[in-house]
């Protein structure tokens, strides 16, 4: 027993000695200068402990190993490459529905066309999809307003990278064309959109928000810009994030909240939601690992669905982390999202995590015959206002509320290393190279820090993590799969964490303000593949209120 524990403790530690004596590697030292004091460092970092004998005879298997290491770098990776290693959310024994049937939007028949440019822009796309169809409005128009919006506004919110004026009033009177001849592509057809600096769009840089990357373009064009183009839409602008998708700030400033331009607009999505939130766009695409499009949603009013994982393609965007990375839309209406969800949908070749399930709805459909739970614990400790407005809003409309909790036995806060593992292994080179000193955040929660202290996690304990997820993705599952739709804060409890390890779908809805005048939001969740459900209970809850209807008065002109 004592040398197969000793075994293990050595191959444990021929891995997670190399994450510390890298960085020896990285800073010009030779392997020949690996010794057992550096080893007992690296040792009680990892809180392991050796006896001297083992340190010593780990030192020639470790030189061996940074060896290798050095040849492995001599091979320059780049972020489109993906491990063959492939994350799969889907629990034991379930298969999602594979069945598409055709989609009723139930769109108004006859959409009344305002006065005020303003008014225009602020429509949600399921009406202007109407007026387009109709010809009571041109893309051509829809398009200059909006043009015009963006370059009135956004350089106040900081929100824009790339102004796509030209290719975007060529696409709008194509399609103006086409509706003229007879054809139509759907409610997306001559509708402007926005995406986050993270999509490739050929002939154009893809900046990541990140100073070493500003001036980067990438060959090819992201699968879901692909599938917008081919719905009709017309792409305006490529929209700030958070250097290398965390937060607001990126190379040029901070992207600003419109309900308060004193404040940041959260991220990483920050300039997809800010521009949806002052009408700059009806919708832009953003991006979630952890939140990305939840706490923008949220800080800045507007509406954000964060699909199952697997269900979009991330062909052409930036990884992050390869394992939690998804991609979704941000607009001012559930139904809105669900359009947009509708054509970014589906399995492709370039992109090996997505997994084939139909995405159905329905607006014939009655929402009051599924079955709906809250995560009482959750909102018994926040107790706000707004969300109990949600809980009171659905009774109202005759909707059985079943208290659930969530009790899990394993705890994900740990697990969330894995997205700092990955986010290391995505931008190697920025660290090992020191191109990371060229971010503007370099405090200590900045990525920066994060990716070098990343280096010290060691690929045994990775594994581990990946294992846990597992348990942790059943447990879930064994929860939801009781229910359509699950009731959830959006913040304050562990929630939004879970859920992003488990891939699980959430649509985040402006639920009010807060004491301060800042927006809020509620949570909807359910089963994975079940994006459905939670637009008809989003719908209901927006047809019956009108939080996400309210407008940032500065941008109300």
């Amino acid at each position: 027993m004592k040398k197969e524990k000793n075994l293990l403790k050595v191959a444990f530690m021929g891995i997670a000695a190399l994450a510390f004596l890298a960085l020896g590697f990285t800073m010009g030292q030779k392997a020949n200068e690996i010794t057992p004091q550096k080893i007992q460092g690296a040792a009680e970092i990892l809180g392991l402990e050796f006896t001297p004998a083992e340190t010593d005879s780990m030192v020639g298997r470790l030189k061996t190993q940074l060896s290798n290491l050095g040849e492995l770098r001599e091979t320059s990776l780049e972020n489109s490459v993906s491990p063959s290693l492939i994350f799969n959310p889907l629990p034991k024994g379930f298969t999602p529905n594979q069945e598409q049937k055709p989609i009723d939007w139930g769109l108004e028949d006859n959409v009344v066309l305002p006065d005020r440019e303003a008014d225009i822009a602020y429509m949600p796309v399921h009406d202007l999809a109407v007026l387009i169809k109709n010809q009571k409005l041109s893309s051509e128009r829809l398009t200059q307003i909006y043009l015009d919006r963006i370059k009135t506004y956004s350089d106040t919110l900081q929100c824009l990278i790339t102004l796509m004026e030209d290719s975007a009033l060529e696409k709008a009177r194509e399609m103006d064309a086409e509706i003229a001849s007879g054809k139509y592509r759907g409610p997306l057809h001559g509708i402007p959109y926005g995406i986050k600096d993270l999509l490739t769009v050929e002939g154009t840089k893809t900046t990541w928000g990140a100073m070493p990357y500003k001036d980067q373009v990438l060959e090819g064009t992201s699968t879901v810009v692909k599938k917008l183009d081919e719905a009709g839409g017309v792409l305006v602008g490529k929209f700030t994030l958070g250097a290398l998708a965390m937060g607001d700030v990126w190379y040029g400033g901070v992207t600003k909240n419109p309900w308060n331009l004193e404040q940041g607009s959260s991220g990483s999505s920050a300039g997809s939601a800010s521009a949806v939130s002052a009408g700059l766009v009806p919708y832009a695409i953003g991006t979630e690992t952890l939140g990305s499009i939840v706490s923008p949603s949220t800080r800045n009013g507007v509406t954000g669905l964060r699909p199952t994982y697997g269900r979009v393609s991330k062909a052409g965007a930036m990884a992050l982390s390869w394992s939690m990375d998804k991609i979704g839309p941000i607009s001012r209406s559930a139904l809105d999202n669900a359009i947009v969800l509708s054509v970014i949908n589906g399995a492709d070749p370039e992109d090996p995590s997505t997994i084939p399930a139909a995405f159905n709805y329905s607006a014939d459909e009655d929402v009051k015959s599924l079955k709906i739970g809250y995560f009482k614990p959750f909102f018994e400790r926040r107790n706000t206002p707004n969300d109990q407005a949600v809980l009171d809003l659905l009774r109202d409309q005759g909707i059985e509320l079943e208290p659930v909790s969530l009790d899990n036995k394993i705890d994900a806060t740990p697990i969330i290393m894995m997205l700092m593992a990955e986010g290391a292994a995505s931008f190697d080179e920025l660290t090992r190279l020191g191109w990371d000193d060229q971010l503007v955040a370099q405090h200590k929660n900045a990525w920066p820090n994060l990716f070098r202290a990343a280096r010290f996690i060691s690929a045994v304990d990775y594994v581990n993590m990946s294992r846990q997820r597992r348990l942790l993705i059943e447990e879930v599952h064994a929860i939801m799969k009781n229910y359509d739709v699950i009731v959830t804060p959006t913040f304050g409890d562990p929630q939004l964490q879970i859920t992003n390890l488990t891939g699980h779908p959430a649509l985040c809805l402006p639920n009010g303000f807060n004491d301060e005048g800042s927006p809020t939001s509620i949570t909807l969740l359910s089963n994975i593949f079940d994006e459905g459900k939670l637009i008809m209970l989003g719908e209901l809850i927006q047809n019956n209120s009108d939080w996400q209807a309210k407008r940032p008065p500065m941008f109300n002109q």
